[in-house]
């Protein structure tokens, strides 16, 4: 270990297993089990008390009692008047880009003819309402109010509800920036709830305890998604079932694959910037190249004596979750990464793009020295909301997929339902399942 920063690990001329590798590799212990316990008293205290525990619960956790849980419809909009025109601009191009990409995600409907008057359809329709929670504790973050936002409004969902937590500073209100960017995406439904309580507001709604809250404070969702500690992923497992949700979500990850013409520079700006998201969050490089190791080992200790958030950035790349990775060359750094699923993988080598075909498993993918994780959590179009933890294998990013459900449609006629009835009734029968077969008959 150079400089006390990050820890190597050395799998060179070594032939593992899966699981092998999965052992090998860093990653860092997230107990949502023991945090689901610590939330459920939360989880149903939010069920029965509504307005009340959720000042309750803001008092403990947020240091401030919210006067309004639900953020005045002016308070937004009088956001916008003060937010910094810079900040403006690059949010409305923001804006701009992910409403193109999502705009394009939307699947297609379609019709199958299987004979004459056979005919099946599918339709993709949106869920009626959804939650969409914008974390605010070690950071705030607008980029994630659109991120949810325009994946939700791209899918045609027509009620959509923002949750963040109240600052204190603000007098119990969320961030305002937060607060401006719902106003740039003309929604008008914000909470100042944070954490485990937003969940469980979305999930069973919350009836209002005070005059100002109205008789319902929130009206129940049928889908929660955003990113959050581990506290929120506890209570999204918890609530599963009764509505659906985008992923536990863990602590973020970065992986980069590089190699020895990769930028020491670039590679060490990288790690550091997903690791001062979080002490927990995970930077590994994975390279062939000794050299670059080293290098970048060094470019590390200059970045984190520099870098505003140390503490936390030097916790994150000291812990188990992150390391450097030595490989015997591409081909098995390519099997590594693929054993990883990253939340976010950087290719940094020669013939990137070539590469990136053959990557199985990442949350997102970016290629080159000029594709930074930077640009995809705020400016590249693509979503920010991706899997962690090892869930890129089965599960992906946040999109316009989240919010649609297919929809199949049956419609045959007689005479098609006539061709196929003496097959029916056999499989019913087979099965043991008679009356199925006796409706079929029933129509002839």
């Amino acid at each position: 270990m150079l400089g006390n920063v990050i820890t190597r690990i050395d799998l060179r001329g070594r032939s593992l297993s899966r699981r092998e590798l999965l052992d090998e590799l860093p990653r860092a212990e997230v107990d949502v089990e023991h945090a689901a316990e610590i939330v459920a008293p939360l989880l149903a205290g939010v069920r029965a008390r509504g307005a009340a525990e959720l000042r309750d619960l803001a008092e403990r956790f947020d240091g401030v009692r919210p006067e309004h849980l639900r953020v005045p419809a002016d308070v937004i909009a009088a956001a916008v008047g003060v937010l910094d025109p810079a900040v403006r601009a690059a949010l409305e191009e923001t804006i701009r880009r992910v409403r193109q990409v999502h705009g394009a995600q939307r699947p297609a409907d379609f019709t199958v003819e299987l004979a004459p008057g056979a005919q099946v359809r599918q339709r993709w329709v949106p869920v009626r309402r959804v939650g969409l929670y914008v974390p605010g504790g070690l950071a705030v973050y607008p980029s994630s109010v659109v991120m949810n936002v325009v994946a939700a409004q791209a899918a045609g969902v027509g009620s959509l509800a923002v949750a963040s937590p109240p600052q204190k500073d603000q007098g119990g209100l969320p961030d305002p920036v937060v607060l401006a960017t719902c106003a740039l995406l003309d929604i008008d439904e914000v909470y100042a709830v944070g954490g485990a309580q937003a969940v469980a507001m979305f999930a069973y709604g919350a009836v209002g305890t005070e005059e100002v809250d109205g008789e319902t404070l929130c009206e129940p969702v049928d889908v929660v998604t955003g990113p959050g500690n581990v506290y929120v992923a506890a209570a999204k497992r918890l609530v599963r079932g009764i509505v659906g949700i985008d992923a536990e979500a863990g602590p973020t990850e970065i992986a980069i694959l590089a190699d020895g013409t990769a930028d020491a520079s670039h590679v060490a700006a990288d790690l550091v910037s997903q690791a001062e998201h979080d002490p927990l969050a995970a930077a590994v490089l994975v390279t062939p190249s000794v050299e670059l190791a080293g290098a970048v080992e060094a470019k590390l200790v200059d970045r984190v004596d520099a870098t505003m958030h140390r503490v936390r950035v030097t916790t994150a790349l000291r812990g188990e979750q992150s390391a450097i990775v030595l490989v015997d060359d591409l081909e098995q750094g390519l099997d590594v990464v693929n054993a990883y699923g990253a939340e976010h993988l950087e290719i940094q080598t020669v013939g990137a793009a070539e590469l990136a075909e053959r990557v199985t498993s990442a949350g997102a993918i970016f290629v080159g020295a000029y594709s930074p994780v930077s640009l995809g959590d705020y400016m590249a179009g693509s979503n920010h909301v991706l899997p962690t933890g090892g869930c890129a294998h089965f599960a992906s990013g946040l999109g316009v997929h989240s919010f649609l459900r297919a929809v199949q449609v049956v419609e045959y006629d007689a005479d098609a339902l006539a061709e196929v009835a003496d097959k029916i009734v056999a499989l019913a029968d087979a099965e043991g399942l008679p009356a199925h077969g006796e409706a079929v008959r029933a129509r002839f």
